[in-house]
């Protein structure tokens, strides 16, 4: 007997009693178990006919050996126990068969598939009762490991060289030093690490302060240091706003000299003020102190690449 087609005809011994909708296959033996017959002789609810209820296939009708109130009685076609050809991957599954697409095809679900919640619940079960025996244990581990990560802010002052090293108003010097760090889960280690310096004209000053001193706070949000605006030395940090690279001074053929990012094509003017690229915010200023001998000392911060706002995060 050939394989039925979809949408065929079904017709009982008594009436025509809708049409093959689905075609349901035994994947160890490749052949058709089932057929789920639908339409309006069996109202909204599909059936699940055997295929040793079908009588006969012809090209566009199967006819049934039952009539229509026995199939009526079957119970209903249950989606939730099967699985499609495009779900579980069987091979030569759908090999006899020429009339339907691989998302027609079903197989049953295996049992222990059916029953996945109760089997995850158990299974999430032991790993909670595992985690609770080992907490105790791993507590310590995990508070020394994690120190690091929640340790506050570092605002001491770092030396880094003297300004006799600027010799013009308005260009950006590359200032260098190295500090240690503690990073969690690693050991402590010395980082090299820069931030751009300009002695500023009172129109830099302005557009840098716009008029007042600038604040800088700690975690807590107590003011740690303020900047006069009248002080004409500016720090910014060594980082660009948009995503982190390091950044140089460079002459702009239409802009003149400006600070460029290499990475993304951000350029900023003197203040640090964007003039073309991604970057969402001007540069980064730092806390910076000048002695009465030019020594410059700044508190190392670093702030939260990708975003409008300035967040510290170092």
């Amino acid at each position: 007997m050939q394989p039925p087609k979809l949408k065929s005809k079904v017709r009982c011994t008594d009436r025509d009693i809708g049409q093959v909708t689905k075609v349901i296959m035994d994947p160890l033996s490749r052949e058709v178990s089932h057929i789920v017959i639908g339409g309006d002789g069996l109202g909204q609810k599909e059936r699940q006919v055997p295929i040793s209820q079908v009588q006969s296939v012809t090209e566009d009708a199967v006819e049934l050996r039952a009539a229509s109130s026995e199939i009526a009685a079957l119970p209903p076609f249950e989606r939730d126990d099967y699985v499609t050809t495009h779900e579980v991957e069987i091979a030569h599954l759908e090999a006899s068969l020429h009339h339907v697409q691989p998302g027609e095809v079903l197989v049953p679900l295996p049992v222990l598939e059916r029953d996945v919640k109760r089997r995850t619940f158990f299974t999430n079960l032991t790993h909670a009762i595992g985690l609770l025996i080992g907490l105790p244990l791993v507590y310590p581990v995990l508070r020394y490991l994690m120190k690091p990560m929640y340790a506050p802010f570092d605002n001491r002052w770092l030396k880094i060289g003297n300004v006799s090293k600027i010799k013009t108003e308005d260009v950006g010097v590359q200032f260098k030093y190295k500090k240690k760090v503690k990073e969690a889960f690693m050991p402590e280690a010395e980082i090299e690490k820069n931030v751009w310096i300009l002695k500023a004209t009172p129109a830099v000053l302005d557009k840098v302060y716009q008029g007042k001193d600038m604040d800088f706070r700690d975690s807590s949000g107590k003011v740690i240091w303020t900047n006069k605006k009248e002080v004409p030395y500016v720090a910014f940090s060594g980082k660009c706003p948009h995503l982190g690279c390091g950044y140089k001074w460079r002459k702009h053929k239409l802009l003149g000299e400006v600070f460029l990012c290499p990475c993304h094509l951000s350029i900023y003017d003197a203040s640090g003020k964007v003039l073309d690229g991604p970057a969402p915010r001007p540069l980064d200023p730092l806390p910076i102190q000048v002695s009465a001998t030019g020594d410059v000392q700044i508190i190392d911060m670093e702030f939260k690449a990708g975003t409008k706002a300035r967040v510290r995060i170092v």
